[in-house]
């Protein structure tokens, strides 16, 4: 029991790493350690991990803070937005099977994953707006919050990429940005959780500890490691995890196939390839910024 308490604790600081890094990826490396390592029952690892997520967001948020990385106001609507659809993602999970609820949670993991590993479209040669649309942040707020709410994701790799897409945001801000939101959400997930679940208070407080820790070396991390190299690395980290947990779900007789799991592994890897080779197609439309050299050239006649 100590021994797993230790293993708990000490894993825990990859989830704070995790969010000092990249803005995100706290939840979908807390559930599964939670389940699987600390043995908690679905619904109860869910609570927990949006406790753990959003106190170790909000800790994180300080630093990006005073270094000017946090655009406040879309961020505050973008959290408001995100924590009406988290509570009611919370409520709505007391009537879902605890199954239902991890299954689709891997399926979000291997969805954002395979984000993550694509990368993000280049936008560098558009100038952007300072502040996002109002009613596109509310609407993406909602729908991210219902999942954090559900399935105890924080939605930072929901949240980060709607922020980079969507407005241009710089990464270091939309990562800064992402953690208020994560943050506002991941509370307003747990309120709706704690009608109908208990949480080991002594547990989840030493897991966040560790993972607030955590987040400490993971933000003096972050100007050190290549941002690309860091999203593709972990994409395939949570590739991994998605799988190991929708297989968990499967009756036993299929868990125990080999053929199923050599299939499965093969079906993700030529996923995943076929979505890396698509963003490396991608940076073509670099060369746009090439034409306007004519136009120069013109103002001498």
């Amino acid at each position: 029991m100590t021994a797993t308490l230790a293993l708990t604790i000490g894993l825990a600081v990859i989830i704070g790493v995790s969010l000092g890094l990249l803005g995100g990826g706290g939840s979908i490396l807390a559930v599964p350690l939670l389940v699987y390592v600390a043995d908690l029952p679905a619904k109860e690892a869910i609570a927990t991990s949006l406790l753990v997520v959003g106190a170790t967001s909000a800790v994180g948020v300080i630093p990006h803070a005073r270094a000017n990385r946090v655009r406040w106001r879309t961020g505050l609507i973008f959290g408001f937005a995100g924590m009406t659809g988290a509570y009611a993602g919370g409520r709505l999970a007391e009537f879902i099977p605890a199954a239902f609820l991890l299954t689709g949670f891997a399926v979000m993991m291997l969805a954002t994953a395979t984000a993550m590993i694509r990368g993000r479209r280049a936008t560098e040669g558009k100038p952007v707006p300072h502040e996002l649309p109002v009613l596109r942040v509310i609407l993406d707020g909602i729908v991210v919050g219902l999942i954090t709410g559900l399935v105890g994701a924080g939605g930072g790799f929901l949240v980060v990429p709607a922020l980079a897409l969507l407005g241009g945001l710089p990464m270091p801000v939309a990562v800064g940005t992402s953690l208020v939101i994560i943050a506002m959400k991941s509370f307003a997930g747990l309120a709706g959780y704690l009608s109908s679940v208990h949480i080991n208070w002594g547990l989840a407080l030493a897991v966040t500890a560790a993972a607030v820790i955590g987040s400490f070396l993971g933000g003096r991390l972050a100007g050190r490691i290549p941002a690309d190299l860091l999203r593709k690395a972990f994409g395939w980290f949570v590739v991994v995890m998605g799988v190991f947990v929708l297989g968990q779900q499967l009756p036993e007789e299929l868990r125990t196939n080999p053929l199923l799991w050599t299939g499965v592994v093969v079906a993700a890897a030529i996923a995943v390839a076929v979505n890396l080779l698509r963003g490396r197609r991608k940076p073509a439309p670099r060369s746009q910024p090439l034409a306007p050299t004519p136009v120069r050239s013109s103002s001498h006649h």
